[in-house]
């Protein structure tokens, strides 16, 4: 959000660039086909899909079997938006809201496993790769979750939530994200530069610049 001179609040350039007062297009893989989307349109009703039955065991997730197996670990740090000793940040390709970012370890931990010294340094991580994110110019909100059904490797997503959509707001964000139209690859380098100066202002390396 920027200001003007009058010192009234003006939509950022993400929120001025977005088709504000027009139906969004469905993408090519829309969020309705997901197996996970619990609502189906069904004799022009919208319903709720039965539940399927239970898959046990369940599919192993990427990295269940050790570091060897896992993407994360096997990534580049010089990849990463920023990375300290034992923290990384990585932008997430094709986001379409101002940001998204994932904050990891750089060991292969998942959350239940994490070792003493990365969980008293979590709470304060989290903090610092909120503020980067807020310091993206249009960036009202950042939503923090913890999913984990893809990858055993601990990844806490960022999602920033830009200033004055409200309709975005709460637990659909992530829906949101996968309709709105296409960030600008020059508009997205430059809040990942943002986010990586943000993080090595607090030490660490920026990766993005």
């Amino acid at each position: 959000m920027t200001t003007a001179e009058s010192g009234d609040p003006q939509p950022s350039a993400f929120v001025r660039r977005l088709p504000v007062g027009e139906r969004l297009p469905m993408p090519e893989n829309p969020v309705t086909g997901w197996e996970t989307f619990p609502f189906e349109l069904a004799e022009g009703e919208l319903r709720v899909k039965p539940l399927l039955p239970p898959v046990l065991p369940e599919p192993e997730r990427d990295g269940e079997a050790g570091a060897g197996h896992c993407a994360v670990c096997r990534k580049p740090v010089t990849e990463a938006l920023w990375a300290d000793g034992h923290w990384r940040v990585d932008a997430v390709g094709g986001a379409r809201l101002p940001a998204v970012v994932l904050l990891q370890p750089r060991g292969h931990y998942d959350l239940g496993d994490l070792p003493a010294a990365r969980s008293a340094e979590l709470g304060p991580m989290l903090q610092r790769a909120e503020r980067a994110v807020l310091a993206v110019d249009g960036v009202a909100r950042v939503h923090v979750n913890r999913w984990g059904d893809g990858g055993a490797h601990l990844h806490f997503w960022l999602l920033a939530r830009p200033a004055g959509l409200t309709q975005l707001r709460g637990t659909f964000l992530p829906l949101w994200e996968e309709l709105l139209p296409p960030v600008p690859e020059s508009e997205r380098l430059r809040a990942h530069r943002r986010i990586a100066a943000e993080l090595a202002d607090g030490g660490g390396t920026a990766y993005a610049g």
